[in-house]
């Protein structure tokens, strides 16, 4: 989930050891699978499958998991769905834009499980292109501020990926976002490796022009909204233009 608020990151952290552990596991093998069909199953020739892989070993699920994804996405072994991608354009609560992007092997019930969860919880899709003008494919790495025992500073960081193309660090409280251009998004990746900078995960991303503020409610009612979609087996990511200040965040944390 996307949206720019320390929340989105710890969020994340939390609900990879609760029990959505297996949603996210299957989430992450969807992505080796199909970017290994795209590319092929030989990383060092294929940075998408590389970075999904590598997102997937952050997330803790096992080895055998991820080679058996690669396998089946190259072909190497038999079972692997045909998965495509579908973007659906809505509006949440306080009227926030959403991208939900879809990996599934049956666009039908992708639909519908989509279409359901937006209007049980306050939401309404929208026409293609109603949205999408509102957000920027860019590159996004997540870079943990503690590793082995250092801590990185945004120094660090900026030093570290500003010649590679980094448009801007944004401090997430427990780790740094470095946001570029999609297509600088593995120059940066790889200049982090160089400096001996750890990341969460690379990967490109939809980050919005502008962002509505919510208040405490405005920000409960979009949050029961985005977890019922990230809970559907086929939605990989959700995008949305909210910002929510550091003491409303406070607030619903408490």
């Amino acid at each position: 989930m996307s949206g720019h608020s320390k929340w989105a990151t710890t969020k994340h952290k939390k609900a990879i050891v609760d029990s959505r552990r297996g949603k996210m596991f299957a989430k992450l093998i969807k992505n080796i699978e199909v970017a290994a069909r795209m590319g092929g199953g030989d990383v060092s020739g294929n940075p998408t499958l590389y970075d999904a892989i590598q997102k997937a070993k952050k997330s803790s699920v096992p080895n055998d998991n991820i080679d058996r994804a690669v396998k089946r996405g190259s072909g190497a072994e038999a079972g692997g769905a045909d998965y495509i991608t579908i973007m659906y354009e809505g509006y949440g609560p306080s009227g926030v834009a959403l991208l939900i992007e879809c990996l599934t092997d049956n666009k039908n019930r992708a639909a519908m499980e989509v279409r359901t969860a937006m209007s049980r919880n306050g939401g309404s899709l929208a026409d293609p292109g109603s949205v999408s003008f509102l957000f920027n494919r860019k590159g996004v790495v997540v870079v943990p501020v503690e590793q082995d025992g250092r801590t990185i500073s945004e120094d660090d960081v900026l030093e570290a990926t500003l010649e590679a193309g980094a448009d801007a660090v944004n401090d997430l409280g427990d780790s740094f976002e470095v946001v570029s251009e999609a297509t600088d998004l593995v120059a940066v990746r790889t200049a982090l490796q160089a400096a001996g900078v750890d990341y969460d995960s690379a990967e490109a991303s939809f980050v919005p022009d502008m962002q509505v503020e919510l208040d405490r409610e405005g920000a409960g009612k979009l949050f029961r909204l985005i977890d019922a979609l990230e809970d559907l087996d086929d939605v990989q990511n959700v995008f949305a233009n909210y910002d929510v200040p550091d003491a409303v965040m406070a607030e619903l944390d408490a």
